[in-house]
């Protein structure tokens, strides 16, 4: 659950680690489904026998992949929710790194660091975190990236 919080105490997260998930298993499911919405079955995803035969010993998750659950590690307690929030939008990423891969059958989790907010204009917020995706037992995360953010609230 996301800790929810006054738009006005926004700023006084700032530099702070203001969330860690749950472990999410991914699943060769996952994978394939993921697969199948991108049109990029390339053997190392999909074709369990093929991949044992490389360096990574199996499958591994598309590294798009990884970088799609952010939402969803984000809603999993990832993040700050402002209160009277109407919607949040993705405003997109200034960096993304794919640093290791994660094996089918792997766990991963969401760490988030608020680097930045700022009130763009009334009741609009623009926040950006530091995000770093970890896999259970590995001393590499799968990926590190710099999230943006938009949230709109209810003006009163």
């Amino acid at each position: 659950m996301n800790k929810v919080i006054p738009a006005d105490a926004l700023r006084d997260h700032i530099g702070q680690e203001v969330g860690v998930t749950d472990w999410m298993t991914i699943e060769q499911e996952r994978i394939d489904q993921f697969a199948d919405a991108t049109d990029d079955h390339q053997y190392i995803h999909v074709d369990t026998e093929r991949a044992s035969q490389t360096p990574f010993g199996g499958t591994i998750a598309h590294g798009f992949l990884t970088l799609s659950l952010l939402s969803a590690l984000s809603s999993r307690g990832g993040g700050l929710k402002l209160e009277n929030t109407v919607m949040g939008i993705n405003y997109g990423l200034d960096r993304v790194r794919f640093v290791h891969p994660v094996r089918s059958g792997q766990r991963v989790r969401g760490r988030f660091q608020l680097s930045s907010a700022e009130e763009k204009s009334p009741g609009r917020h623009l926040t950006r975190y530091a995000v770093t995706v970890e896999i259970e037992g590995e001393e590499k995360p799968a990926l590190v990236a710099d999230w943006l953010g938009m949230t709109i609230v209810q003006q009163n």
